[in-house]
């Protein structure tokens, strides 16, 4: 593995892929949101069959994930991410000037791989190899910046679109890729320097020597939380409106989000000494759980939906930096990127179902109480599953396979 650099240099760093990551979660995850019915409009394409796209580069970017983390185990994370920003540059490229259906599955074939080139996961691998002991610091302040995406993505996305329309839109964040994540990639991530037994256990390979059942039991987890957690992120506002919130107030309590997303990330960070992280892993299912729990019991606006946003908020916030270190902490970081390209394999092709659980729950006639109430039960059996995987995991068993 790559000898840690210096902790002044590390800042750089961090700045540099967190403001990359800013710009690739704004341009390829958040800003359809905003941009996709116009798009849809124009395109002759349905809501259904655009967001279809979308859900099919999720689980592209699922299949791919633990190719790109072997990829970053062996040339390390600079080439890349680098790549990373060309492949995001030509799928939004592609979107940009895309006239039906066929342009729109070439588009969202290119972001399938694009958002597991660049996102969060593959820039957690690169700071693994550079960081030592440091590491949960530096997933901590990296996903500080993430935080932002969506604030930033959202109202800049609405802006553009008035002033320019969705087609400049995308080629103004293609751009921002080339211009601003390329060069910041290729500038701040270290060039990497694999130790002669990181050689190696990457031409075996494989993935770190792990137990099979705790590995499993942890990629159910991580996968289950994703799902819950995206579910809520999308269907939030109207969950609130079905609540017997109004619009104006379901936005508002849900603008909490992002804020305390960013508090959570900032209270592990200050707190990180005290408490471990495999704790502070499942003090977040348990958040996740409680705001669910609470979300059952909102009946209009109240201080319970303002709980409720916060402990979403919370929990979601820690769950990133669980993601992202739990398994270096419990099975290290020789071939991390493999394994942590195994674990996020699931987890992408649960989050790729979510938009579309709610709208199905209620075509099949079943109220939103019973939605609420599914989930919570799916938040349960991931905590659960958690919690056994953290004991009794440890770094000598079985190769896994997952």
């Amino acid at each position: 593995m790559q000898t840690d650099i210096n902790p002044r240099a590390l800042l750089p760093v961090i700045s540099a892929l967190g403001i990359a990551q800013i710009i690739s979660w704004g341009s390829l995850y958040y800003a359809i949101a905003v941009l996709g019915e116009s798009m849809s409009r124009d395109l002759g394409v349905s809501s259904t069959g655009l967001f279809g796209a979308f859900t099919l580069s999720l689980f592209l970017s699922g299949l791919a994930a633990p190719v790109v983390g072997k990829l970053i185990d062996r040339h390390g994370g600079r080439p890349i991410l680098m790549g990373g920003s060309v492949t995001s540059a030509v799928a939004l490229a592609l979107y940009a000037t895309a006239s039906g259906p066929l342009t729109v599955a070439l588009a969202s074939f290119f972001t399938g791989f694009a958002l597991s080139i660049c996102l969060y996961d593959a820039a957690f691998v690169a700071l693994s190899q550079i960081t030592g002991e440091r590491y949960r610091k530096a997933v901590t302040a990296l996903t500080l910046f993430g935080g932002f995406a969506s604030t930033i993505s959202w109202p800049v996305s609405q802006w553009l679109l008035t002033e320019i329309g969705w087609r400049q839109t995308l080629l103004v964040y293609a751009a921002l890729q080339l211009l601003v994540c390329l060069p910041l990639h290729w500038r701040f991530v270290p060039r990497f320097r694999p130790a002669p037994q990181a050689k190696i256990v990457v031409s075996t390979q494989t993935a770190p020597t792990v137990p099979a059942k705790p590995y499993a039991l942890l990629a159910f987890a991580f996968a289950a939380g994703s799902f819950v957690l995206s579910v809520l992120s999308v269907h939030i506002i109207n969950l609130y409106k079905l609540a017997g919130l109004s619009t104006a107030d379901a936005v508002l309590v849900a603008s909490l989000f992002g804020p305390m997303q960013v508090l959570g990330r900032l209270l592990e960070m200050g707190f990180a000494r005290k408490l471990s992280v495999v704790a502070v892993g499942m003090l977040a299912h348990v958040m996740m759980v409680a705001s669910l729990l609470g979300l059952l019991m909102v009946n209009g606006f109240s201080t319970l939906a303002i709980v409720v946003a916060a402990l979403y908020g919370f929990g979601n916030g820690l769950m990133t930096i669980v993601r992202g270190v739990v398994p270096a902490e419990l099975y290290g970081r020789e071939g991390y990127g493999l394994l942590l390209g195994r674990l996020s394999r699931p987890a992408f092709a649960a989050r790729a179902m979510a938009p579309f659980a709610l709208p199905f729950v209620l075509t099949m006639g079943l109220g939103p109480k019973h939605a609420i109430v599914g989930l919570t039960l799916i938040a349960v059996l991931a905590t659960i599953s958690y919690q056994i995987a953290v004991r009794r995991a440890a770094p000598t068993s079985v190769p896994a396979q997952v």
